[in-house]
Formats: C-alpha cells, sequence, structure tokens
C-alpha cells in the first residue's frame, strides 16, 4: 500500500460515490417502498461497526429482517436466507447485495471506501491480533478481498487475514480484480470463490506486517493497548493519509 495510492483511491471513490447515488437512487427508492409496503417498518438498519484507526461510525444498511433487535452471535454471524426472521423483500435484496447500497452514502461522508477490509461490528474488537490491526490503517470498504474469497464461509480468523493481506498488497490491480470477482459472486454465489488460508499463509503475513509495516498510535489506543514507542519499541513504518 502506498500513501499516493490511498490518496487517490479515496478521491476517486467520493466522485464514484456522487455518481452512485445519482444513477442508484431509482433503484434505492423502489426498494425503501417495498421495505416499507411489506411491513410498514424502518427502511435502513443503522450499525455500529469499527473503522479505520478503530474509530466507530454508523454503517447504513437496508433492512432485510423483520427485526432488528436478534440476538447477534458471533461464533454463526450468517443468518441465512430461510430464517424465519428475514423478509420476502429482505430474501432479494441479500441475494443480489442490495441491502448495501446505503452504504454509497458512507463512501460519501468519508466512513468507507469501495474496495477495502470489510468493517466487522465492535464485538470482534477484542479478538485482534496485535499485527492484525493492520486492517484499520484503510478506511473499510463496501467489497474486499475476503467478500470474494467466501465471505461468510470463511472463519472470522481467515477473514482477518484477508483484510491485512489486502492493505500491506493495495494497488489497482488488486482492485480491478476484485470488482470483477465482487459481479462474479453476486451470479454464482460465495462459495463458489470460497478460498480458506493455511497456517504458513498466516505466518507469512504476520512477519510481513511487523517487518514492513507499522500501525498508527490512535488504533493502539482506540483498542486500548499501549502503543510500541510507549513499550520503547519502534515503530518507524507509519503509513498515514
Amino acid at each position: 500500500m502506498t500513501k499516493f495510492y490511498l490518496k487517490l483511491k479515496y478521491i476517486l471513490d467520493f466522485f464514484v460515490a456522487i455518481i452512485g447515488v445519482i444513477v442508484t437512487s431509482p433503484l434505492m427508492a423502489v426498494i425503501a417502498i417495498a421495505i416499507k409496503i411489506e411491513d410498514g417498518g424502518e427502511v435502513l438498519l443503522r450499525q455500529n461497526r469499527t473503522g479505520r484507526y478503530g474509530n466507530k461510525f454508523v454503517c447504513y444498511k437496508f433492512r432485510s429482517m423483520k427485526s432488528g433487535d436478534v440476538p447477534f452471535d458471533k461464533h454463526k454471524p450468517v443468518i441465512k436466507d430461510n430464517n424465519s426472521n428475514v423478509t420476502k423483500v429482505g430474501r432479494v435484496i441479500r441475494k443480489f447485495k442490495l441491502d448495501e447500497l446505503p452504504q454509497i452514502f458512507n463512501v460519501l461522508k468519508g466512513d468507507m471506501c469501495f474496495i477495502g477490509p470489510r468493517p466487522l461490528l465492535p464485538v470482534y474488537d477484542n479478538e485482534y491480533e496485535e499485527w492484525e490491526l493492520i486492517k484499520f490503517e484503510m478506511r473499510p470498504g463496501l467489497t474486499g478481498l475476503s467478500q470474494v474469497r467466501g465471505n461468510g464461509h470463511l472463519s472470522i480468523k481467515a477473514r482477518k487475514y484477508y483484510d491485512a493481506y489486502y492493505v500491506t498488497h493495495a494497488s489497482l490491480l488488486l482492485d480491478i480484480k476484485i470488482i470483477f470477482k465482487t459481479i462474479a459472486v453476486l451470479f454464482v454465489g460465495e462459495r463458489r470463490f470460497l478460498k480458506h488460508v493455511s497456517k504458513e499463509e498466516y505466518t507469512q503475513q504476520e512477519k510481513l506486517v511487523e517487518s514492513k509495516f507499522a500501525i498508527n498510535r490512535q488504533t493502539y489506543l482506540n483498542f486500548g493497548l499501549v502503543p510500541p514507542e510507549e513499550r520503547g519499541e519502534q515503530n518507524s513504518c507509519r503509513t498515514e493519509e
């Protein structure tokens, strides 16, 4: 990941988001009306997610379930479409990932970008190994490497690996590959692209992060950790916007 590419990426994302809002507004209006007609409930689901540097932000999604108060089980995070709590409209918009469309506004606000590490719920905050915090050097994305390598069929550990891998290898070429694979996932499903991560890959990625990258001081503080420089350790390769 280079500072120049990251800055360029965020600038392009902002302008693409403006175009995206204009182009998808009719579709988003239809979805909003359909949700409202079905049960008269809230159109949007607002969830706190952990974003760049560990800062929390409100992530927007179209509501696809009858209730937004369903207890979340982080050991079984994927809610299948045949779940009785998923609405009829929800089944359709979840299948084609249309429930994620409101996150274009998160991009406009600067909370997210189009391609990046996927933001998880704060319930996972205490499960990161220190090197995995490299994920938070970037804004989270609407789609990303873990989304095209199995997404919900992956373990949380594997998803964190792919998030870290993306941040340390971000490039225009990788983004283009993710865009095309994201389109393919919409039509053939996530399972077709499932790629588990070997122990060797974890080890290699951990060594790469520890040898060539550094994590922002604010990230350590937001996760309740003492920054390396305050522990008398070196942290000199910081990547900043």
